[in-house]
């Protein structure tokens, strides 16, 4: 969404011209961002209120950067790019795009907003890394909310290619147009929304199935585990290379998606799913993360990390979809 009679300064590059990205928020999302930005070439300037940031965020990008590897790093990547700054405004002053990856708390979201707007160079896009939030509802105390967009990633933004674009009503559509082709360059895979969606795309549709496997653990329908291997050793195969609404559509054979609802259509009214939140109570927290627990079979986190990691790097080569350096969408 993106309201063409508003307008904000020109950005001072191109997309293809940035050379200089700011990080604000390191967490596991924003230090995601860092990693990315640096495998691709970037300057990458970072700042984060944690006293502990630092350390964490350079450990994260450590640890990312094996799976980089494989994947191709730009020419002159390196984490030695990294420089994480003492206060918000030094990590934008040069910079010629910004990320924001701060927790989700609107007012904290709506502040740093505001302070970032303050304090990065006319006409440079400030991207919101929200997973949930419309723009609309962030860009109320900024000056010039016409260069504020959200670009939402996937966890982890260094590895899942998708990110989503959307303004809101009072961004640019030219800060729009502008963040999609920046991402493109930078190697991610875009969707540009032409309206904001509570919780974009693809965050509906995984909350969708979440609150079906909270269902079912709540009801003693099915564990952690095996909700786990239903996907990864059924439709999970299927949706890696082909979404939901194709594989449907093969469902009808050669009739295709109509035959496939004509066929399949009543049994919509089946009382299958609770898309109701079910109440996350003392007892459904603890089958959770004791589920969780079980299915990890003393992997550590680190260890899943790693699993993970090579897991995407695997689907996406042997789907062919394993872009290299240098190749925009």
């Amino acid at each position: 969404m993106s309201s063409p009679g508003l307008s904000s300064p020109t950005p001072p590059c191109a997309p293809e011209d940035v050379r200089r990205v700011a990080c604000v928020g390191a967490g596991v999302i924003g230090g995601g961002w860092v990693a990315h930005f640096l495998a691709r070439g970037y300057d990458v300037t970072a700042w984060d209120p944690a006293p502990d940031a630092e350390q964490k965020l350079r450990r994260l990008v450590d640890a990312a950067w094996p799976a980089l590897t494989q994947l191709g790093l730009a020419e002159g990547a390196s984490p030695d790019r990294l420089t994480v700054t003492a206060t918000l405004q030094e990590a934008v002053a040069d910079a010629q795009f910004v990320q924001e990856s701060a927790p989700e708390k609107l007012d904290l979201k709506r502040d740093l907003l505001r302070q970032l707007d303050a304090a990065a160079p006319a006409g440079v896009v400030i991207a919101s890394s929200t997973s949930g939030y419309p723009m609309t509802d962030m860009q109320t105390e900024a000056a010039d909310p016409g260069r504020l967009v959200v670009g939402h990633p996937f966890n982890p933004p260094y590895l899942i290619p998708l990110v989503e674009v959307v303004g809101g009503e009072r961004t640019s559509a030219d800060a729009v147009a502008w963040s999609s082709r920046f991402y493109e360059v930078a190697g991610k895979s875009v969707i540009t929304m032409d309206r904001e969606v509570p919780g974009f795309i693809a965050n509906r549709l995984q909350e969708a199935l979440w609150r079906e496997a909270l269902h079912m653990v709540a009801n003693g329908e099915a564990t952690v585990r095996e909700i786990d291997d239903s996907i990864t050793e059924g439709p999970g195969l299927r949706w890696a290379f082909m979404g939901p609404m194709l594989t449907f559509a093969l469902a009808g054979g050669e009739g295709g998606m109509a035959h496939m609802l004509d066929h399949f259509g009543p049994s919509l009214k089946s009382p299958w799913t609770r898309l109701e939140a079910p109440e996350l109570d003392k007892k459904l927290y603890d089958a959770v993360v004791a589920g969780c627990d079980d299915a990890a079979d003393g992997r550590t986190i680190a260890d899943l990390v790693a699993e993970r990691d090579q897991g995407v790097i695997d689907v996406l080569r042997a789907t062919g979809r394993l872009r290299t350096q240098g190749e925009a969408k």
